[in-house]
């Protein structure tokens, strides 16, 4: 039995996770499990899966939840030094690290320290610290495997060659519920609008980065620490289906892609499996019914924030985790109703310059960088 921790398992990734586990509950068993609040959602899991340990990652609910409704076996952790306890654990073979946002890195930090096999799900680990956490699985023998659809595509594809024969890179985007529309229109949209993805089913923060497409220049600067790609060596473009999860082009000009309907236990699977193909948990193509596929350039006019994730990738140091975390802090505000849509990327770009940037940092000045650019933000106007 291969032994899963899930951090971030309440989530839309952790709950897919779930499904992968319950087709393959013969081979893949969860020693740990790990949410923020939802607790209560967090103890049902507990009785279904009956896992040895269960971290609330909110401190504040300690005396407020109801240790009865978790199972009976199931140890109760609290706090970010639980949620690094569960990624350490002896008995851990895969960590799959889901948790959203910034506060994801230091779960998949002790994962890595440790030595384990990381799934990331959370791509703003390698967004906010793409190098440090790279060397460190270098030099623990931690493995990386992408969850993202994307990367998880490219990691497939990039299988076909060796990586001195990749000419370029490919990711694609949905374009999100704003696709076609000009800049002026942007300025009317609201949280409602914003929220209402075509595609995906995501949580209310990665829904407004696939709307403003910072999901996609997130995506950029993880797919350059994660496959060591140079900034010529990356390209996105829009494909509203979302069947094609991304493409690798050879340099004999060969290009391979990935396709499978949107479906996220996909990729998950593939990560807990690899190097080997289980028979599958997600949705199988439909190849009965005829079906067409649209691909298109992006607008970088309407959507700057593609072009500040190609400069922040090419700057590294501390931009990742500037970025990151003003993007956090803005999506926040926007979804409270203090920043408008098209002012997203905006403020993002003025808190960027306005920081002093450090081409090497270590793992404390990224926190504290982080810290910063969260506070900016709340007085951006």
């Amino acid at each position: 039995m291969t032994e899963i921790a899930l951090l971030g398992s309440t989530g839309s990734i952790g709950t897919s996770t779930l499904e992968v586990l319950r087709q393959h509950s013969d081979r893949l068993q969860l020693r740990g499990i790990a949410a923020h609040r939802s607790w209560q959602q967090l103890a049902q899991q507990t009785q279904e899966f009956q896992p040895a340990i269960a971290v609330v990652g909110d401190e504040t609910l300690r005396t407020e939840i109801d240790r009865t409704a978790f199972h009976p076996e199931t140890e109760i952790r609290f706090g970010q030094e639980g949620i690094e306890s569960l990624a350490a654990d002896s008995e851990v073979d895969t960590v799959v690290s889901a948790i959203v946002g910034a506060a994801g890195l230091g779960g998949t930090w002790a994962a890595v320290e440790a030595g384990k096999r990381v799934a990331i799900a959370n791509k703003e680990t390698l967004v906010v610290a793409g190098p440090i956490v790279k060397a460190l699985a270098e030099k623990t023998g931690a493995i990386l495997l992408p969850v993202d659809s994307e990367h998880s595509a490219l990691f497939q594809c990039l299988q076909a060659g060796r990586r001195e024969e990749l000419k370029r890179i490919i990711l694609t985007a949905s374009g999100g519920p704003f696709r076609g529309w000009k800049k002026d229109q942007l300025r009317e949209v609201t949280p409602e609008m914003a929220l209402d993805h075509p595609t995906w089913n995501m949580g209310p923060k990665i829904t407004i980065d696939s709307a403003t497409l910072m999901n996609k220049a997130l995506e950029i600067i993880e797919a350059k620490w994660l496959f060591d790609l140079a900034d010529s060596e990356i390209e996105v473009m829009i494909h509203p289906q979302s069947i094609v999860h991304s493409f690798v082009e050879f340099n004999d000009n060969s290009v391979l892609a990935q396709l499978s309907p949107p479906d996220m236990k996909l990729p998950i699977q593939y990560a807990l499996t690899w190097p080997e193909r289980w028979e599958g948990a997600a949705q199988a193509m439909d190849w009965t019914q005829m079906f067409s596929l649209e691909f298109h350039p992006p607008d970088h006019d309407a959507f700057p924030a593609l072009q500040l994730g190609l400069e922040t990738a090419s700057r590294g140091g501390t931009a990742g985790a500037v970025l990151n975390a003003a993007n956090e802090a803005a999506v926040q505000r926007f979804l409270d109703g203090s920043l408008r849509f098209d002012q997203i990327v905006l403020a993002i770009q003025d808190i960027l310059k306005a920081h002093h940037f450090d081409p090497s940092p270590d793992l404390h000045e990224l926190k504290k960088w982080d810290r910063w650019a969260r506070e900016e933000m709340k007085k951006w106007n």
